[in-house]
């Protein structure tokens, strides 16, 4: 099961109603954040989740609204006597960006590892998933992400006997564990059916449509995308400072054939994004417009 929560969905500027950019997720004990705008902490708190568990930070890009909560939450962190290293993945700067971020939080009692993503895409496997980051089309250099969970083939206990292969270890072969023993090699494959679907979340912000969102958002169970302007006027706009209205958030959840889309990232001009939602549903019947606070279990199909 993966946890998933939109903690922020304003853009540019805090609102009395709306964080700022953040989406956390928990699975297996870790907790993952991507983009930490101001009002981060808040949101966790209202979400009655913790800080603990994170042991990465991902970044999307260096614009204020994405990354200004990030010295009050190492702050925090520090003072909860954490000792355990914190990863931060992020686009080309990354160190030199946190540094200057951490003039107000200097001492901290547990290490930073820094990930700067080398390419248009790179993979990191971590804490049972497997995250993806890819080069998006924003004015400085910005990243989606796709966060994976695989699953492996159903165990087959007829095989298994077939085999004689000794029930102690059906375990830990069905975990994907190999084992050396006294008459060989055993390995999962030899006792596991073929690979189950998984669990896809895709995130993108600061974006123009782009190939690579269709590529890595391809049939996610969610797909968060920004949907800045809601007002159809607007589409000019969102061309010149590359960023996205909601149709063209809408045209790419169908493109990629993803199951559900939730809009984020709203300029502080759209009050209401419900208003339009029955326009987007029109090219994809799956769109939410996002919320502070929305989440949802995923879970994998039976």
């Amino acid at each position: 099961m993966l946890d998933v929560c939109l903690l922020g969905c304003g853009g540019m500027m805090p609102l009395p109603y709306r964080y700022l950019t953040a989406l956390m997720t928990r699975f297996n004990g870790s907790s993952l954040l991507i983009d930490c705008g101001e009002g981060t902490q808040v949101a966790v708190k209202e979400k009655g989740w913790s800080f603990k568990p994170i042991d990465v930070i991902c970044f999307t890009h260096y614009h204020g609204d994405h990354i200004s909560g990030l010295p009050g939450l190492l702050l925090t962190m520090g003072n909860a006597d954490r000792t355990e290293p914190l990863t931060l993945i992020g686009p080309k700067g990354l160190e030199r960006v946190v540094g200057a971020l951490r003039v107000i939080a200097p001492e901290l009692p547990f290490p930073i590892i820094y990930i700067e993503i080398e390419g248009a895409e790179q993979t990191f496997e971590m804490n049972g998933y497997r995250l993806k980051a890819f080069r998006v089309n924003h004015n400085v250099l910005c990243y989606g992400y796709t966060l994976e969970i695989d699953r492996a083939g159903k165990f087959d206990v007829e095989r298994a006997k077939s085999q004689e292969i000794p029930q102690k270890y059906w375990s830990r072969l069905q975990s994907g564990e190999s084992i050396e023993t006294e008459t060989g090699l055993l390995t999962p494959d030899m006792v596991l059916g073929p690979p189950r679907k998984g669990i896809k979340v895709t995130y993108t912000t600061d974006t123009r449509p782009t190939d690579s969102i269709r590529r890595n958002a391809k049939e996610s169970d969610l797909f968060i995308c920004e949907g800045m302007y809601g007002e159809k006027e607007k589409a000019a706009k969102a061309v010149e400072y590359k960023h996205m209205t909601f149709y063209e958030a809408a045209a790419l959840a169908k493109e990629a054939k993803v199951k559900e889309m939730w809009l984020t990232h709203y300029s502080p001009s759209l009050t209401r994004p419900e208003p339009f939602m029955d326009e987007v549903r029109k090219i994809f019947p799956g769109a939410r417009a996002g919320k502070d606070s929305m989440s949802v279990e995923l879970m994998f199909e039976d």
